[in-house]
Parts: structure tokens; sequence; C-alpha cells
């Protein structure tokens, strides 16, 4: 897996527009140091997504090659995207098994599972061989994803990151304000949309934020 490769500390997921537009912002946040880009866009198909997917790829891969993309939920958009500039996958609990995507993908696939309490965690370790990290939420309510679980706050982060034996990224309605404090907890990584989709300026939102998760990362 390549756990200790991923720059988790800013990971943006892709919110609702046009193509155009969230390539523009997937481009930017990449520029500015964004480790991770999702490519979530809600309702879409898997062809308009595999669509979005490639063009996010190609804009990121010129804008910082550094910069990991995965594809939300459909681990079959990001196999046949494999060879343009897709990294992986990051799947629900009710997605594909994340064993049968490790197959699919591959060893050097990066695979994100979404977890946010202490069962799902500990759940998740049985898989650690075959993840590279845990998504952990929701934060607070969020408009863009009802999960049914309950709200974590800064506090609900400590016993998750203590329990899991991947990284830990913080999501659900987290922004610029929460990078701090979150990081002080222990958390990898946060993943943020909505305060990226929304950022007057995309690079300074995005460098604030590593700053901001720096300031507060334990040590």
């Amino acid at each position: 897996m390549l756990s200790c490769q991923l720059d988790l500390r800013c990971y943006f997921v892709t919110g609702s527009g046009s193509e155009r537009d969230i390539v523009t912002l997937a481009r930017d946040a990449a520029r500015a140091g964004a480790g991770v880009i999702q490519v979530r866009s809600k309702p879409i198909s898997a062809r308009d997504l595999y669509s979005l997917g490639r063009e996010v790829a190609h804009a990121v891969r010129e804008a910082n090659p550094a910069t990991r993309v995965l594809i939300d939920d459909r681990v079959d958009v990001a196999l046949a995207l494999r060879d343009e500039g897709v990294h992986g996958v990051h799947l629900g609990q009710d997605d594909l098994d994340v064993r049968v995507a490790r197959r699919l993908l591959g060893p050097e696939a990066i695979i994100g599972l979404t977890t946010g309490t202490l069962q799902l965690v500990r759940a998740a370790n049985e898989l650690a061989g075959d993840i590279d990290y845990v998504g952990a939420g929701p934060f607070r309510a969020t408009p863009t994803k009802d999960s049914g679980r309950p709200l974590l706050g800064v506090d609900g982060y400590r016993p998750l990151v203590a329990e899991s034996l991947v990284p830990v990224v913080a999501i659900g309605d987290v922004t610029v304000d929460d990078a701090a404090e979150l990081a002080s907890t222990g958390v990898d990584g946060l993943a943020l949309v909505r305060g990226i989709m929304n950022a007057e300026d995309t690079g300074a939102y995005v460098a604030r934020v590593l700053s901001e998760f720096e300031r507060g990362a334990v040590d």
C-alpha cells in the first residue's frame, strides 16, 4: 500500500457543478498543494463520471504530478481511467468489497474506505492490508451527504485515531477554520468539499488549510 507516500492534509472532494468549473477548481487546488483530489459529483452517471475523472486527472497531472486523483465509489470507472492519471478509488460501506477492489486495481492503487465509528474503524483494521486510509465522519452535519452516523465533533476523532491502523481523514463540513483544531487530534488529513468549492481564491484557501493543519498537527 502507499500510505506513507500520501499527503492527506488537504484532500479536496469535488462537489456538483459544470465539468469545466470542477476541472478548474481541481487544477488550482492541486497547484496550491492539495495532496488528493477525489472526483465526486452526485448524482452522476458512470459515463459522465468517466469524462469528468479523465479531465480532472489530466489537469491535475499537468498542475502538480504529486497530487493523487481518486474516483468516488466506482471501481469500474477508476479501473477504466488507470492509464489516464487516476490513482485509485474511495469506497463507502455499501460499495464493492475493498478486497475485490484491490485485486482489480492492483497493489499500487490507492484505496480509501469510509468509516466514522469505533466499530467501523475496528472492522477497517481487518482490511488494513488492502486500504491506504479511512475517511471518518461526519465531523458536523453537512448538506452534501447524510451518513446516518452520529456527529463526531473534534473530540470524537481522538479515539478513532488511537484505534486505526491506517491514516485517518476527517470529513463532514470541515473548513479551514477547523484545520488546526482537527489536526491536533492526530488525524492525518482533512477532506473538504464546500470550503474549496466556494472559495473566492482556491489556491489561497488550500494554502491556508495546509498552514493551519501544520500549526495544529501533533508531533
